[in-house]
């Protein structure tokens, strides 16, 4: 059975509810993607304590990834690149670059961690997808955090959290299953053929 699919999106109004507010510090990233730590060069692993700064992956386009809840069950949900860049618009318009948090707990908010740069790849303007991550779809979303909390350092090069997933409210809009796409474009022919 094919799992339904979900496009997760934000609407062009400021003041709607849904968005992206925090970047949570996570062991198990939505993305399957875990951050790189660097000093001169890129790695998967923190090689110098110098500068505490962690960037990796925050957002996949185009991409799904896979869900589970009691009200939903098993699904998948994905994020177009136009609404990746509306999210990261809104994200720096409201200030939330210090937003960030251990494993999605609202509790354990961190002060210290902030998000200082950002980018979304975009090939028609030449800008790359970050070193280690080529193979991330065009209108994904990278950043890099300078971490200047002493607890959370120790937790990163502790290993108890490995890349970053965002957090917000988004609106749901299920995608058609394969069967049905050609079922509606095979409608649309014999439509189309009925029409002569």
């Amino acid at each position: 059975m094919e799992l339904p699919i979900y496009e997760l999106m934000i609407s062009e109004d400021m003041n709607d509810d849904a968005e992206v507010n925090f970047v949570a510090l996570v062991d198990r990233p939505a993305v399957q993607r875990n951050w790189n730590a660097f000093k001169d060069k890129v790695n998967f692993q923190i090689i110098s304590e110098d500068k505490k700064i962690i960037s990796g992956l925050l957002m996949l386009a185009d991409t799904p990834i896979f869900r589970s809840d009691a009200a939903n069950g098993d699904y998948y949900v994905t994020f177009s690149k136009d609404t990746i860049f509306k999210i990261a618009q809104r994200f720096f318009k409201k200030g939330y670059q210090a937003n960030v948090n251990l494993m999605h707990e609202a509790s354990m908010q961190v002060e210290g961690v902030t998000m200082f740069e950002s980018f979304i790849s975009d090939t028609s303007r030449g800008i790359a997808p970050m070193k280690g991550f080529e193979d991330s779809p065009d209108g994904s979303w990278f950043g890099s955090f300078k971490v200047d909390n002493e607890a959370v350092w120790q937790i990163i090069k502790d290993g108890k959290v490995m890349g970053f997933s965002v957090e917000g409210i988004f609106e749901y809009t299920r995608q058609k299953s394969k069967e049905q796409q050609m079922l509606d474009n095979i409608k649309d022919i014999l439509s189309g053929l009925s029409d002569k």
